[in-house]
């Protein structure tokens, strides 16, 4: 907790991304999505460096998208960076934020399905987010 909250971010991310391998292509570095036009080929290991780095650039965009958000952006940013923006979007914790109201930890807790079914270790992801990065 003395780390600044993006060093926080970064840390919790790589925790519960690990490390992706050539076989979870097209994800690559931790849990970065290959879009078209990227340079990452199939079968390609990025090193931790390559990997931090992309996380990294992942990371201030999506934080950027919710600047309007101020103190609530990088946690915004950390739930984008694992479930997309439009799910982020469309989400009861940005409906709550943008009516001022800042009591999110259920809502935001609550996003823990796996292909429709609770996963434990998103829900801990989501605790850990919530501790570390939640700004009072």
């Amino acid at each position: 907790m003395d780390l600044p909250p993006f060093e926080r971010a970064v840390i919790i991310i790589k925790k519960f991304e690990t490390l992706h391998r050539p076989k979870d292509y097209p994800y690559v570095g931790y849990g970065h999505r290959v879009l078209p036009g990227e340079p990452y080929r199939r079968g390609v290991q990025l090193t931790e460096k390559q990997a931090d780095a992309l996380l990294r650039k992942d990371l201030r965009k999506f934080v950027s998208l919710y600047k309007a958000y101020g103190k609530d952006a990088l946690l915004l940013g950390v739930l984008a960076y694992n479930c997309g923006p439009s799910v982020v979007n469309k989400s009861s914790i940005l409906k709550k934020l943008k009516s001022g109201n800042r009591d999110i930890f259920k809502a935001y807790t609550s996003h823990c399905r796996y292909k429709g079914k609770f996963h434990k270790q998103l829900h801990q992801r989501r605790l850990t987010e919530f501790a570390a990065l939640y700004m009072h």
